[in-house]
């Protein structure tokens, strides 16, 4: 059911764990076995199936996707990699009601996230469901909602929220070494060379029921674009690499500054790299987040790779009047200050990630499952920076700034922009009610 992205293959992930032995897995009672289904089975939604089955209390029995072809791959390599055979499903809602299935994967496409978990909550899974957190503010409420209705355990894939040296990162911004904090800069850069040229509408592929992937997104006509990997530059099923890359990287400007909604938003940008492209979200784009007395922002940009202080890529900078930190998927830095020649703060190493961040995650998840406790990227972590995140973007759409009422969950006398809270289900699928 679509893959997330591409942007991530390949990049900071590190090598895949190995399935758990037969002999791990023997040593696991049946009593205490996690029975997982993963829906959506490609890109990151098959990476984190991967890392589950990794770990020997983990029983991974059952696939669904809307593309028979990428099912029954999928299913041989889980065979392979397991020595049993998946149950295959087409329909997710038939695996959420099957009872041998203790907790689901949800690697959908951005618009199906909401009423997936939340169908997953009241049928008494736990849910692992990849990011952004949903495509609009309102399905985020939604999920929060659910999860805690249903006492359910809800990881969201931000799986830097388990890396070690992201926390010592923090654990270093929280000592008030920097001094003050007055700007946060968060960036991404996508070196793809290449626009995506417009395409031609025409005939789902052969086994796609195109109808399913579409689900409570506007009717519309198959086009190549707008399906398998480049459907995030589209409004109807994402939010672009501001969502998708921007969870990632602003959760972390939260964290360090303990922050909630910003005073105001502005944002612009457009296609300007690739003016050309069939795709529908900004190629590049900038977000201004007013924090009163600091400010957070966001850059993104399509065709360079290099980023800001020397980064390859992507990262999230500190900014203090006794120095910078810099941090991104590989380590952290520190920059110091000077002053006459003399740092204004101690030097520090640079500091290395161990590449395992995604399978620390799902640990993280799976361990949560047994003890019940609040998982590292829990609904309510998620849903604060997907709203920052998606705010971003209704200010860009919108061409102005907007100011976010947080209490009412609205922008003040701006009726355009708090209707870009909720999208409009096309039926027979309805906005869900917890």
């Amino acid at each position: 059911m679509g893959d997330t992205s591409r942007l991530v293959a390949g990049v900071g992930l590190g090598a895949f764990s190995l399935p758990a032995t037969a002999s791990a897995r023997s040593a696991v009672s049946a009593a205490d076995k996690i029975r997982v289904g993963l829906i959506g089975c490609n890109s990151m939604g098959w990476a984190n199936l991967r890392e589950h089955a990794a770990l020997p209390e983990v029983e991974c029995v059952a696939l669904c996707d809307i593309d028979q072809s990428v099912l029954d791959k999928r299913g041989a390599e889980l065979e392979k990699m397991t020595g049993k055979k998946p149950v295959l499903y087409t329909d997710f809602r038939k695996l959420l009601d099957s009872k041998d299935i203790d907790a689901v994967i949800i690697g959908t496409p951005d618009h199906w996230h909401c009423l997936m978990t939340v169908y997953a909550c009241q049928a008494g899974k736990d849910v692992y469901v990849e990011k952004p957190m949903a495509s609009s503010i309102e399905e985020c409420n939604a999920m929060v909602q659910a999860a805690g209705k249903y006492n359910r355990v809800v990881q969201v894939g931000q799986w830097q929220r388990s890396g070690p040296h992201w926390q010592s990162a923090i654990e270093y911004v929280h000592s008030g070494k920097l001094g003050k904090i007055s700007m946060v800069r968060n960036w991404l850069y996508y070196n793809s060379r290449k626009a995506t040229p417009p395409a031609a509408d025409g005939a789902p592929p052969a086994g796609v029921d195109y109808d399913m992937w579409l689900g409570p997104a506007p009717k519309r006509a198959f086009n190549p674009n707008r399906f398998h990997g480049t459907w995030r530059y589209y409004w109807d099923y994402g939010g672009g690499i501001m969502t998708d890359w921007g969870v990632h990287l602003i959760d972390f400007a939260l964290y360090g500054m303990k922050a909630g909604m910003p005073k105001t938003v502005q944002a612009t940008g457009g296609k300007l790299a690739f003016p050309d492209s069939g795709m529908e979200t900004p190629d590049t784009q900038m977000a201004l987040y007013d924090y009163g007395d600091y400010v957070i922002t966001w850059e993104h940009g399509m065709g360079v790779s290099a980023g800001l202080y020397g980064n390859n890529y992507c990262g999230v900078a500190f900014v203090g009047t006794q120095g910078t930190l810099v941090v991104d998927r590989d380590k952290w830095r520190l920059f110091p200050e000077s002053d006459k020649g003399q740092y204004l703060i101690p030097a520090v190493p640079e500091q290395r990630g161990g590449g395992k961040d995604l399978a620390l995650h799902v640990k993280n998840f799976v361990e949560c499952i047994k003890s019940r406790n609040k998982p590292v990227c829990d609904v309510e972590t998620a849903r604060k920076v997907a709203v920052v995140s998606h705010l971003g973007n209704i200010a860009l759409r919108t061409g102005r700034k907007v100011t976010w009422d947080a209490a009412t969950g609205s922008f003040p006398n701006d009726k355009e922009a708090t209707a870009m809270t909720r999208p409009q289900y096309r039926d027979p699928w309805k906005f869900p009610k917890v």
